[in-house]
């Protein structure tokens, strides 16, 4: 299936390695090109060249007030365009609510929520018919999960977020979609089964309540995620898709 991104013009933040890295690959497999970012300089270059010539790295936090404008700036800059943007950050601290503290707080409304609603507002008024922007958000969306209470506060009002913005900005022909993993076999989802103390225990008692049985590959993410991005999804907008392997029981 042609998914159209041939030339296609997309930033991909958090993109140095799991969700974000897997979904930039199978953006520039099908043809697109896409600037990466990531907070380590020395990895966001070693990442850029490792996907290839079609690639673009750039050191940037999404915390970072002006990093919005650079990024959408390098792209019209180094590529002539810009047809979309996928943002995803690193999970916030673990840990529950009486445990997380103010400083925690902060740190992951700056760089999870108020840094992304940057980066979608500033890609939202460069952005022309046809383009889309995607949030990385979490299971957590629909329901929490134990030992990530920050998570559990600021998805769900990010997801939120996403719902009003593809109202707003449908009339322009311009889509918003998130994308909801659960279980994915990533370094970050391999921390979290350590925090138990028993990370193969853990991880096999996730996995036995997956209908599928087992944890998803961030390529699997990344092939979906690249879809929701592509023309071929230009009537899809204002969903949350979830990643999980049939993880969500509900409707």
């Amino acid at each position: 299936m042609d998914l159209g991104l041939k030339d296609r013009v997309y930033v991909v933040t958090g993109a140095t390695r799991g969700l974000g890295n897997a979904t930039a690959r199978a953006l520039v497999a099908d043809g697109a090109k896409v600037i990466i970012t990531g907070r380590d300089e020395k990895r966001v270059r070693e990442a850029a060249d490792e996907l290839g010539p079609d690639v673009v790295g750039l050191a940037a936090d999404n915390a970072d007030p002006d990093v919005a404008r650079r990024l959408v700036e390098s792209a019209q800059e180094g590529f002539g365009r810009l047809d979309g943007i996928l943002i995803s950050v690193g999970g916030p601290a673990p840990g529950s609510a009486a445990d997380n503290t103010d400083a925690q707080w902060q740190s992951a409304f700056e760089s999870v929520f108020l840094g992304a609603v940057r980066l979608a507002r500033t890609a939202a008024a460069a952005l022309g018919e046809g383009g889309v922007i995607g949030f990385v958000l979490s299971g957590s969306v629909h329901e929490p999960i134990a030992g990530l209470t920050i998570s559990n506060g600021l998805r769900p009002g990010l997801a939120g977020f996403a719902k009003s913005l593809a109202d707003e900005l449908g009339p322009r022909g311009i889509r918003v979609v998130g994308v909801l993993p659960a279980r994915i076999d990533t370094d970050r989802v391999r921390e979290l089964d350590a925090l138990s103390g028993n990370a193969a225990a853990s991880r096999a008692a996730s996995e036995a309540a997956i209908p599928l049985r087992r944890y998803g590959t961030p390529e699997e993410f990344g092939r979906t995620a690249a879809f929701l991005l592509s023309p071929a999804a230009s009537y899809l907008t204002g969903i949350m898709v979830p990643v999980d392997g049939g993880s969500r029981r509900g409707f």
